[in-house]
């Protein structure tokens, strides 16, 4: 059977300095993100079990958690990707175009997810996604790693609002780490996911 493994990272932990620590990097990753691998890899194998006994009494339970640490592990891959040392900047082409026609011009856009991404009550994330029943894009509040989240969206940009991203360099001044990530934002990335969820 097919397991979930922990992606490397395409640049070194202390690339993203001074926006993201190296250490909080390397922490973040190399534990937090390999914990949600691991998670997502024995809820498989609990799920094997029951369905091989025929017991399915903890199935709520384990869905849930298969659901928290697939998710988590989704939403990081994503996230390592749509940062760069050499991000920052603003999309063109038809990114652009659609940020102007769905979400009413790029200040406007990044302030609506900047506010997405610091209200998170808790932990969670701030999405901009593609919705493909309205063919538009929308940024949405990830609570945890799922939940709140229009069904069938695809996430291109994702901002991580849990505290281990940023509590030991920003304290508890998320706003202040949310507007350094637009510093780091691999629009490039963005472009090709776009492109991929319209496609």
């Amino acid at each position: 059977m097919t397991v979930y493994t922990l992606p490397d990272l395409t640049y070194d932990y202390g690339s993203l300095e001074p926006a993201m620590s190296g250490d909080i990097l390397e922490l973040h990753h190399s534990k937090h993100h390999a914990a949600y691998v691991k998670g997502a890899n024995e809820t498989l194998d609990r799920l094997a079990e029951a369905r091989e006994n025929n017991d399915y009494t903890g199935l709520v339970g384990l869905e849930k958690t298969m659901a928290f640490n697939l998710s988590g592990h989704v939403l990081h891959s994503i996230f390592w990707n749509n940062l760069s040392p050499e991000g920052g900047g603003r999309p063109e082409g038809e990114l652009a175009a659609a940020i102007d026609e769905h979400l009413g011009g790029f200040d406007k856009f990044s302030a609506q997810l900047s506010a997405a991404t610091t209200g998170v009550q808790g932990s969670g994330w701030g999405v901009l996604a593609w919705e493909p029943l309205g063919q538009r894009l929308t940024i949405e509040q990830v609570y945890d790693h799922h939940g709140n989240v229009g069904q069938g969206t695809t996430p291109l940009l994702v901002f991580d609002a849990w505290e281990h991203a940023y509590y030991l360099q920003y304290r508890n001044v998320r706003p202040d780490y949310v507007q350094r990530l637009w510093d780091l934002v691999n629009w490039q990335d963005v472009t090709t996911r776009f492109d991929a969820a319209r496609a």
